[in-house]
């Protein structure tokens, strides 16, 4: 018996040496293809974030040879009693809440209208609706700016006073709710392009003989919908939620172009905030200490989410 455990002990020693060295020399092999993904993703990715770490706990400088103490939880603390950053908080968090369900709604249903039998020109609609996604910015902000200019020659304006909605000219961008209605507004047209095409390849993937099964047991198209496509769609769904609620909270772009944080920094997201306390006020650490707490905010966020509907069975 102890000559039989000692030859099984050999044996298994022998095999997990194996077993190493064709993992070594499978790693010699593809490691020249790797190197310079590896030697990128720390340079630019892992680097930057330890970095950004560690000023969140300095008074950093950018001047060369200056002193960068440490001062603890001091920026942290300094975040929750300055007023700017419960502003930056409450619009970013709204700025989720408002556009993630309306660009997933309205994505999902222009896919579904879309990949219906009897509508033609499928490219050409994907196409118009994909396009803001791949308009620059600055030119969407700028017409935005023209479509919701403040007094009669605003666009939008003009036609709600002609229609008899309104008496006199709305300042979109001078007051802090209209100016985050277009904000939102810029968000959502900006991006449901994105879904649109993200659900209509999906839609296009189902099997045709799930919807004939369906139509021999007498669903009609709403029934479809919901017991057909719904489920099946499911994994891109958690796909499309997660993804939707990252660019929700690192929306930028449409804020600095359109009101700067204005007015009177009541349109402040945490990414334009952060942008400010850095290259603006020169508080690096402060910014710092901002974007660790977004990161992990974003990331708690994320992975509920993925554990919630990893908990669930696809088709």
């Amino acid at each position: 018996m102890p000559q039989t455990q000692q030859r099984y002990t050999s044996q298994h020693q022998l095999a997990f040496s194996e077993r190493v060295k064709t993992g070594l020399k499978q790693w010699v092999e593809v490691f020249p293809f790797l190197i310079l993904g590896l030697i990128g993703t720390g340079v630019f990715v892992i680097y930057p974030l330890m970095k950004g770490i560690v000023m969140s706990f300095q008074d950093y400088s950018v001047i060369p040879g200056a002193e960068n103490p440490f001062v603890g939880l001091a920026n942290y603390k300094k975040a929750f009693s300055d007023p700017a950053f419960g502003y930056a908080v409450r619009n970013t968090i709204l700025n989720t809440v408002v556009t993630v369900p309306i660009n997933w709604f309205l994505g999902l249903f222009f896919a579904v209208l879309i990949n219906l039998q009897f509508v033609k020109f499928k490219i050409t609609f994907r196409t118009v609706y994909y396009l803001p996604i791949v308009t620059s910015w600055i030119v969407v902000a700028f017409l935005f700016k023209y479509l919701f200019a403040g007094g009669e020659g605003g666009v939008v304006n003009y036609g709600l006073m002609n229609l008899g909605i309104i008496d006199r000219p709305i300042g979109w961008l001078q007051n802090q709710w209209t100016a985050m209605v277009v904000i939102w507004l810029f968000h959502i047209w900006k991006t449901v392009g994105w879904v649109l095409v993200v659900y209509l390849a999906a839609l296009q993937g189902i099997p045709r003989h799930l919807y004939e099964a369906a139509a021999i047991d007498g669903a009609n198209g709403i029934q479809q919908f919901r017991n057909v496509i719904i489920p099946t769609i499911k994994p891109v769904t958690l796909f499309v939620v997660i993804q939707l609620i990252m660019g929700a909270f690192n929306i930028f772009p449409q804020v600095y172009f359109l009101t700067n944080g204005g007015p009177m920094g009541q349109t402040e997201v945490l990414q334009s905030m952060i942008y400010k306390e850095a290259f603006n006020n020169f508080n690096f650490g402060y910014s710092s200490a901002l974007s660790v707490m977004m990161g992990l905010t974003i990331f708690i966020v994320t992975w509920s989410q993925q554990k919630q509907f990893g908990k669930q069975r696809f088709l």
